[in-house]
């Protein structure tokens, strides 16, 4: 079985000040403050979010 891609995604700019659903995104990708990084699988579900605040984010593959 072929291993699962990962992504490093990185909180680049404040989630402060903005919507909702966007500070949720964040925390669901497992970022907590500016410029904190987490690796996560490339899913889907995990593209959602990471083009709903692709603003905010740094990508990049693992």
């Amino acid at each position: 079985m072929a291993a699962k891609k990962k992504i490093k995604v990185t909180l680049v700019r404040s989630s402060f000040g903005r919507l909702a659903a966007h500070k949720a995104c964040a925390t669901g990708l497992g970022l907590r403050k500016m410029h904190s990084s987490a690796v996560v699988e490339d899913s889907p579900a995990v593209r959602g979010m990471i083009n709903k605040i692709s603003y905010m984010l740094k990508v990049e593959e693992v």
